[in-house]
C-alpha cells in the first residue's frame, strides 16, 4: 500500500531537556542547610545536584583517585573533599546553575593533608573551621580559609570513625564560648577535646590530652553528636547501642557548697537498637515527630543501621517514638546467599539530618537515597543513584498526581535496568520509587492504551502487571503502582509483550482492560485474557493470576519484539530468525462462556539479513515498522506484506522504532503518522521522514547502545535509555528554530540592505565593518577587490585604495581582525584571488603593530572569534539536516596557511620574471638583432619604399 501524498508539519530538531544520569556510585554525601542541594560521588568525581529542579548544577573535578570523604559547609559557600591520594581539595559552590560539561576547579590544593586515607571529615557552626580524621588516628583541625591547620589531635586507637563540633552559639558572650570537638575511633572510645585550651597547650609544646575520654561501647562507635546547647552527647556504635552523656554533670557541687570537678560526664541512658548503628544524631527541639509532641528540654535523637530503617527514639526513656522505611523481607524465591546479599544492600551507610526542612536523609548501601519526613512519617523523596543499563522505558500517567509543567498527560516514566527492581521516576523530577516483585533482571515493558496500567516481563519466566494506587490506598510513600496480576506459563525468559490498544470509547468511560499478548525465548506467543484484572490497586490485594487464551508457536529462534496493531486485529513478532509475522486476533469476551482467543497466521516479513529486534504497527496506516540488526528498518505493506521503504542511516544494529505522529491541526482526514523514531547500537537517536526515505535529526546524546525508546502522548517529548546508565528527554524545538530562523532571515535582509547602501554611497568604512559582523567574506571580498581597482582613489597614499579603508584596518577589533585574518587565508589559497589577499595582508602588517597581530591570534580571542555557525538550533538541541557548525581553526594554523601560500605566490612571480626574460630574448633573436642596433624598423621599411 502506498503512502498517503497529503504531509504534515514535520517535526525536524529535537533539543535535549532533562537528563537521568548516575547520581551515585557510593562513597560520602553531604547536603546543603535546606537540604536542597546534594554534593555525591559518581566515579572519581563529585557532582552538585539541585533536587528540587532536578537537574546537574556544577562538576567538580578530581586528581584521579577515589574520594573518600566530603563535607559542604554550613554556610553553603564550600565544598572540601579529601580522595585516596591523601589530598586536601578545596572549592567555592556555585551560586547559579553553572556549565556541566565544565568542571569547576579547587580554589586551594594541600598535596599531603594526611599520610594516611581521611574517612570522615565535618566543618564547625560557623564554617570557618574544618575537623579530619584519618585512618592513622591523626585528626587535624584547618583553617580553611587561610589553608593551614590549627590542631593536631593524637592518641586515638586506630582509624577516627566520627566527628563533630560542639560551640554553643547561644552560650553567652563570643569569649564565654569554648569550642569543642568530639571524635571517636575504632578504639570503642569517644573523646572529647577543648579546642580553645588545646591550642595554648601546643603553644607551650605541652603534650596535647582530651578533655574527655568516654568508653561504654564495646564495638567501633559510627556517629555522634551534641546538642545545640552543648549539654547533651549521643553515641551510637556497632554494638547496636546509643549511649546518652550528660556533659554539664563534669562538674558538681560539694557537701561545703564548694564545686568539685568530676573526672567524667555522666551516662544517663544506654538505649539498645537491636541493630548496627551506622548513623545517629540529635533532633532540634523544635523538630515535630509524627504522632509526637515536641518539648523544651526533650531529648530525641534519630538512628540508622543494618535495618534500612530510620528510628526516632527518646533519650530519657529510651522508647522508640518512630520509624521509617520498610524492613522488607528478601524475595521468596532466593537462595540464602541471595537474601544475605539483598539485605546488606539494604541498610543504611549514613543519614543527615536536615533541621530546616525536618528531614532525614538516609544513604543505602544499595545506592539509593531517601527523604524522611518526619512530621508526616513518609517518603518524602527517593533518589536512585545508579540505573545501571537501561533495557526498556515508557510514560506513565497516575491519575492521582498532579500534571506534569511539561506535560499534561504524562506524569511518570517507568524504566526496566539491569535489575530485577523496576524504576518508577517521576517525569520532571529526580523522585523514583522502587517496584519489587520479579525474582530475576526484567526484559521489556508495555503500556495500557490510557498508559496508567503497566506491564512488565523479566528472566524469572513471568509478566506482572501493574496499576496505580487507588486514592484510599494508605501507602507509607504517598504514591507508586502495585502488582495487581501474575501470568506464568512461559518456559524462558519474557522478552516482549504488548497489551491490547484500544481504550474507552470516552473520557468519562472507566478503564478496562481486554488482553495481552507476551513473547518467550521458548519461541512462542500467548495470549492472557486481561478482563478480571483491576486497574487499581489497594494496599491489601493480592495479585490475580491470569488465564492463558492460547499459545501459539512463532519462530524458529528467540522472540525480540511484539506489537497490537492500533484496532486490536493484528499483532506482529519480530525475531532472531531474521522474520517478522503478522497473525490475525480473534478474540470474543462472552459473559456466559468466558473470553476466547485465537491466533492465525497472515503473512511473513522476509528481507532482513540479521534479527529483527523491534516491531511497531503505524497509528493511522495500513504499515508496519521494524528494526533489525542489519542496520536498516523496513517498512511493509500488510495487503501483501512486500517491503515498501529501506531506511538507512545507523552504522550499528537498530535495536528500536516507533512512530512519530504529527500534531493534529497538521494532518488531514486519514492521514497517518509520517514519521518514524529509532534507537540504535550507535548510540544514535534518529528521526526519520519516512516518505522522502531520509534522516531529518539526529539526536546524540549517549555512548552505548540505546535500548530505551519512548514517546510521549503529545508526540512532543520522545525519551532514550542506554546502557550508559542515561535517560535523556528530548523535547521537540522545531518551532523555535524555525522561527529563529526566521528572525535571522529578516535581520539578514536588512543588513543585506543596509550594506548595499553603503557601497552604494562610497561609505566604505561600515561597509567593511558591517561585512565582518555579518561574516560574509565574499562580500568583503568585493570591496577590496574594487577599491584595488579604483583609479579614482590612486595617488592619495592609500595602501588599499581609500585613506577611510586604511582607517578601518588600523582600528578593528582584536576579534574582528581574527575573523579578517582568516578570510585572507582563505582568499590567499587561490591564485585568482591572491592578489587582493596579498594587498589586505600587506595593509594588515603595515598599518597593526605585530603585538596587535599576536594578541589577535591569541586562542582567547580568535577561538571566541572564528565559529561560525550555520542554521543553529536553540540551547545546543540535535539540529535538522543541512544545519551544521563550522569550528574554526586556531590562530597558529591561519599564520602557516598564510606562510606557505605566500611563499608559493612568490615562487610563482619570480618564475614569471624568468620567463618574461627568456621571452625578451626569443624575441630579440627573432629580428635578426635589428632591434638591437637601435634603428626603428618602420625607418627602415619607409626608405626602402622612397628608393
Amino acid at each position: 500500500m502506498a503512502f498517503q501524498s497529503s504531509r504534515g508539519k514535520l517535526k525536524t530538531a529535537f533539543k535535549k531537556g532533562r537528563v537521568i544520569a548516575p547520581l551515585y556510585t557510593g562513597g560520602a554525601v553531604s547536603a546543603s542547610h535546606d537540604g536542597r542541594m546534594l554534593v555525591t560521588c559518581v566515579g572519581e568525581e563529585a557532582i552538585l545536584t539541585d533536587i528540587e529542579q532536578g537537574i546537574q548544577i556544577a562538576r567538580f573535578t578530581g586528581d584521579g583517585e577515589s574520594i573518600t570523604s566530603l563535607c559542604i559547609s554550613p554556610s553553603d559557600l564550600t565544598l572540601v573533599i579529601f580522595t585516596s591520594s591523601m589530598s586536601l581539595r578545596i572549592y567555592d559552590l556555585p551560586k547559579t546553575t553553572s556549565d556541566p560539561s565544565k568542571a569547576i576547579n579547587p580554589k586551594r590544593v594541600v598535596t599531603r593533608a594526611h599520610d594516611a586515607p581521611v574517612h570522615v571529615c565535618t566543618f564547625d557552626p560557623t564554617s570557618t573551621y574544618l575537623a579530619s580524621g584519618s585512618a592513622d588516628g591523626i585528626v587535624k583541625v584547618w583553617d580553611v580559609s587561610r589553608g593551614f591547620t590549627t590542631h593536631v589531635l593524637r592518641g586515638h586507637g586506630g582509624v577516627v570513625s566520627a566527628l563533630k563540633f560542639s560551640y554553643p552559639i547561644s552560650a553567652g558572650s563570643v569569649e564565654e564560648r569554648e569550642m569543642k570537638l568530639v571524635t571517636a575511633s575504632v578504639d570503642t572510645k569517644v573523646r572529647v577535646w577543648n579546642l580553645s585550651k588545646t591550642a595554648a597547650e601546643m603553644k607551650k609544646g605541652k603534650q596535647v590530652k582530651p578533655e574527655h575520654v568516654l568508653e561504654g561501647h564495646v564495638s567501633v562507635p559510627r556517629g555522634v553528636d551534641v546538642s545545640s546547647d552543648g549539654r547533651w552527647l549521643v553515641s551510637g556504635g556497632r554494638d547496636a547501642v546509643v549511649l546518652v552523656w550528660d556533659l554539664a554533670a563534669a562538674v558538681k557541687k560539694g557537701s561545703k557548697g564548694k564545686e568539685k570537678a568530676s573526672s567524667e560526664p555522666v551516662l544517663v541512658k544506654t538505649v539498645t537498637t537491636v541493630e548496627r548503628v551506622e548513623a545517629c544524631g540529635l533532633l532540634s527541639e523544635d523538630a515535630e515527630v509524627a504522632g509526637e509532641e515536641s518539648g523544651k528540654g526533650s531529648i530525641r535523637f534519630f538512628t540508622a543501621g543494618e535495618k534500612g530503617m530510620v528510628k526516632v527514639w527518646n533519650g530519657k526513656t529510651g522508647k522508640e517514638l518512630a520509624r521509617f522505611g520498610e524492613d522488607t523481607a528478601p524475595v521468596a524465591s532466593s537462595s540464602a546467599g541471595n537474601a544475605e546479599e539483598q539485605e546488606e544492600q539494604r541498610q543504611v551507610v549514613d543519614a543527615i539530618y536536615i533541621a530546616d526542612a525536618n528531614t532525614v536523609i538516609s544513604i543505602h548501601a544499595d545506592q539509593n537515597i531517601l527523604y524522611h519526613s518526619l512530621s508526616s512519617s513518609t517518603v518524602s523523596r527517593q533518589l536512585v543513584g545508579f540505573n545501571d543499563e537501561i533495557i526498556d522505558a515508557a510514560f506513565l500517567h497516575s491519575p492521582s498526581s498532579a500534571p506534569s509543567p511539561s506535560t499534561s498527560h504524562d506524569t511518570h516514566i517507568v524504566l526496566a535496568t539491569n535489575s530485577s527492581l523496576i524504576r518508577l521516576y517521576s517525569s520532571h523530577t529526580l523522585d523514583a520509587r522502587l517496584l519489587s516483585g520479579h525474582a530475576d533482571i526484567v526484559l521489556c515493558l508495555s503500556t495500557s492504551p490510557g498508559r496508567e496500567v503497566f506491564a512488565s516481563g523479566g528472566k524469572d519466566r513471568t509478566a506482572r502487571i501493574w496499576a496505580p494506587r487507588s486514592s484510599s490506598s494508605t501507602a507509607p510513600d504517598g504514591w507508586g503502582w502495585e502488582c495487581v496480576a501474575i501470568c506464568e506459563g512461559h518456559a524462558e525468559s519474557v522478552g516482549a509483550l504488548s497489551f491490547s490498544r484500544q481504550g474507552p470509547a470516552s473520557d468519562e468511560e472507566a478503564p478496562k482492560l481486554k488482553f495481552m499478548f507476551t513473547a518467550s525465548q521458548d519461541r512462542t506467543i500467548k495470549m492472557w485474557d486481561l478482563s478480571s484484572v483491576a486497574t487499581s490497586a489497594t494496599s491489601t490485594q493480592s495479585p490475580t493470576k491470569c488465564k492463558s487464551l492460547c499459545t501459539q508457536k512463532a519462530h524458529d529462534k528467540d522472540i525480540n519484539a511484539l506489537d497490537v496493531s492500533p484496532n486490536d486485529l493484528l499483532v506482529a513478532s519480530g525475531s532472531q530468525d531474521r522474520t517478522a509475522k503478522v497473525f490475525s486476533i480473534v478474540y470474543s469476551s462472552s459473559s456466559s462462556a468466558g473470553a476466547r482467543g485465537e491466533l492465525k497466521l497472515l503473512g511473513t516479513c522476509k528481507g532482513h539479513k540479521r534479527g529483527v529486534w523491534s516491531v511497531r504497527f503505524a497509528k493511522g496506516e495500513r504499515v508496519l515498522a521494524t528494526g533489525s540488526g542489519d542496520r536498516t528498518i523496513r517498512l511493509w505493506g500488510l495487503e501483501d506484506f512486500s517491503c515498501l521503504r529501506v531506511l538507512e542511516g545507523h552504522s550499528n544494529s537498530v535495536l528500536r522504532v516507533d512512530w512519530l505522529s504529527p500534531p493534529a491541526e497538521g494532518r488531514t482526514h486519514g492521514q497517518g503518522p509520517e514519521q518514524l523514531v529509532s534507537s540504535a547500537s550507535d548510540g544514535l537517536v534518529k528521526v526519520w521522514d519516512t516518505r522522502q526515505e531520509e534522516c531529518v535529526a539526529t539526536l546524540d546524546g549517549h555512548e552505548d547502545k540505546v535500548w530505551a525508546l519512548a514517546i510521549s502522548s503529545d508526540n512532543r517529548r520522545i525519551v532514550s535509555g542506554a546502557a550508559d546508565s542515561v535517560v535523556t528527554f528530548w523535547e521537540d524545538c522545531t518551532q523555535e528554530v524555525e522561527e529563529a530562523r526566521e528572525k535571522e532571515r529578516e535581520e539578514g535582509v536588512l543588513k543585506e540592505q543596509e550594506l548595499q547602501n553603503y557601497v552604494a554611497v562610497n561609505d566604505y568604512h561600515r561597509a567593511i565593518t558591517l561585512a565582518l559582523s555579518l561574516a560574509h567574506p565574499g562580500r568583503l571580498y568585493n570591496l577590496f577587490k574594487v577599491l584595488s581597482s579604483d583609479e579614482n582613489n590612486e595617488g592619495d597614499g592609500s595602501i588599499l585604495g581609500s585613506q577611510a579603508v586604511d582607517e578601518v584596518i588600523r582600528t578593528l577589533h582584536y576579534s574582528e581582525l581574527a575573523k579578517l585574518l582568516k578570510y585572507v587565508r582563505d582568499w590567499n589559497a587561490k591564485a585568482s584571488s591572491s592578489a587582493v589577499a596579498q594587498r589586505v595582508l600587506h595593509a594588515i602588517v603595515k598599518l597593526r603593530s605585530p603585538e596587535e597581530v599576536i594578541k589577535a591570534l591569541a586562542p582567547s580571542t580568535f577561538d571566541n572569534a572564528i565559529v561560525d555557525v550555520d542554521d543553529a538550533a536553540v540551547d545546543g538541541s540535535a539540529v535538522a539536516k543541512g544545519a551544521k557548525k563550522v569550528q574554526g581553526v586556531d590562530g597558529k594554523e591561519v599564520v602557516e596557511g598564510l606562510i606557505a601560500y605566500t611563499e608559493r605566490h612568490l615562487k610563482r612571480m619570480e618564475r614569471l620574471v624568468q620567463e618574461s626574460y627568456v621571452l625578451d630574448f626569443i624575441v630579440g633573436e627573432m629580428d635578426d638583432g635589428l632591434l638591437d642596433d637601435g634603428v626603428d624598423v618602420m625607418d627602415v621599411d619607409s626608405d626602402s619604399d622612397s628608393s
